[in-house]
């Protein structure tokens, strides 16, 4: 068994993750998860750069984790950076941030393997159990949205795919009205469809059994949709939901005033801007494939990173 450090760094959020890993068991134990909303892509559609409060935002966080990794004994670190870092002016400065803070090298991956990470991280503890293969993981993230379909016994995805339309990117690009107005609307959903249909030219979503939710829009988008309290991993962790209750959902998001997000008891302070548009993501994907609901997964990239460690 080794203790490894695993920090996913993307548009919206920068999350860490100190787990107790053994292969031969194949477990994976959590000893620290967290996130933090640093919006590190902030403004990036439009400027092509990370801004400076941006990335002093996304270094604080670093070093909190810093700490958090010293105190838990971690044997192991890999940091990967997702959409947001891929092209901007300025990844050098980010970089360099990065390495004084935690003594290691940000690796910035490209879509295929974000996809992959992702597929391993949701899919691992899925093997064996009660779900139709293969599997079709969508990772929608604040920058980009990963689309991998695979079976759990093959050692690489079937086939993979990044595009540019993520939670973040699509309300900083069209809904900027509170609420959205439906000529905004209509158009980010006009934007995702295309992005998707391209996506469906590379990865055969035709084949797809079982689909696979992941990251904060579609855990945020599952625990509206079974009326939770707060927010409440335990449920919220393989829950199915069904493509009408998605699409209800979504409808209800993109209709509510920021103030009204805001209220609902499961949100995230950090997600109240841009569920909207990643609850609109996750609609449109599931219009594409020939499934009626989605499996929600609290494990993701994060896991993925911490199982590539051994």
């Amino acid at each position: 068994m080794t203790r490894v450090a695993a920090i996913d760094c993307g548009t919206n959020s920068i999350r860490l993750l100190v787990a107790d890993v053994d292969p031969d068991a194949n477990t994976l134990t959590d000893v620290d998860r967290r996130m933090e909303i640093v919006r590190l892509g902030e403004d990036v559609d439009r400027t092509g750069r990370f801004s400076p409060g941006a990335l002093e935002r996304t270094f604080a966080a670093c070093r909190r984790y810093a700490e958090a990794i010293d105190q838990c004994g971690a044997q192991r670190l890999r940091f990967v950076a997702t959409s947001a870092s891929r092209d901007v002016a300025n990844r050098e400065e980010f970089a360099a941030g990065v390495r004084a803070i935690l003594g290691t090298e940000p690796e910035v991956v490209s879509g295929e393997e974000e996809a992959a990470l992702s597929f391993a991280g949701a899919t691992r503890e899925l093997a064996g159990k009660d779900y139709a293969e293969p599997f079709l993981v969508v990772d929608i993230g604040g920058g980009s949205t990963e689309l991998v379909l695979g079976d759990t016994g093959s050692a690489t995805p079937t086939a993979a795919v990044s595009v540019d339309v993520g939670c973040v990117r699509m309300t900083e690009r069209h809904l900027r009205s509170d609420p959205p107005t439906p000529a905004e609307v209509a158009a980010a959903g006009a934007d995702v469809a295309a992005a998707l249909r391209a996506a469906a030219r590379v990865v055969p979503v035709e084949r797809t059994r079982t689909l696979v939710g992941l990251a904060g829009s579609v855990t945020t988008v599952a625990a509206m949709a079974l009326g939770l309290p707060a927010y409440l991993p335990e449920r919220i962790h393989h829950a199915r939901i069904a493509a009408a209750d998605v699409h209800d959902v979504a409808r209800r998001l993109l209709a509510m005033t920021h103030e009204e997000r805001a209220a609902l008891p499961f949100m995230h302070p950090g997600r109240v801007d841009v569920i909207g548009a990643g609850a609109l993501i996750l609609a449109r994907v599931l219009d594409l494939v020939p499934v009626d609901d989605v499996v929600v997964s609290e494990h993701d990239i994060l896991d993925g990173i911490a199982w590539s460690l051994v």
